[in-house]
């Protein structure tokens, strides 16, 4: 049920996202709504939920990116792996564990969307530099933080047992 949930606010979510970009000229820089939906996912479902929503989740930012077929349901995929085995040392049950979740996700998601575009396109170092990384990650931990209240509600109220496969 949550993976419908996730589904339904990432597509709500990144549609705003998308008009707020627009509005505010940024041309470079984005606001990744997405990322802060799978950093909770990692943290706070099961694997097999938690990976389906960050499947679906990189899905609809390749959607509305435009950016390489694959590149984002990968890189969300890893990002999921990589936040659920490290949130298994960290309590990250309030606001503060999970904006640095958000940041530091944010800024490793960013390098390697660029450096994978860099990699198969001829003008995707071009577009995408990595100048644009600091404003994404404080965009996106700020939209992480506001974000809060509204994925604490999608949450059963028990987290998962710690582990990587449970």
């Amino acid at each position: 049920m949550r993976f419908f949930a996730f589904s339904l606010l990432a597509l709500l979510l990144l549609s705003v996202e998308s008009v707020l970009v627009k509005t505010f000229g940024f041309e470079v820089t984005r606001i990744d709504v997405g990322l802060a939906l799978v950093v909770y996912a990692a943290l706070r479902c099961t694997t097999v939920e938690g990976a389906l929503s960050a499947f679906s989740v990189g899905y609809l930012l390749d959607v509305f990116t435009g950016r390489p077929t694959g590149l984002y349901p990968a890189l969300a995929v890893l990002v999921f792996l990589l936040v659920r085995g490290a949130g298994v040392v960290v309590d990250t049950r309030s606001r503060g564990p999970f904006a640095l979740f958000v940041a530091v996700a944010t800024a490793g998601h960013a390098v390697l969307a660029v450096f994978f575009t860099w990699l198969t396109s001829a003008e995707g170092g071009q577009v995408f530099s990595l100048s644009a990384v600091p404003l994404q990650v404080i965009l996106t931990t700020l939209a992480g933080q506001a974000m809060w209240p509204l994925l604490k509600k999608i949450e059963p109220g028990e987290r998962p047992e710690p582990g990587l496969l449970r």
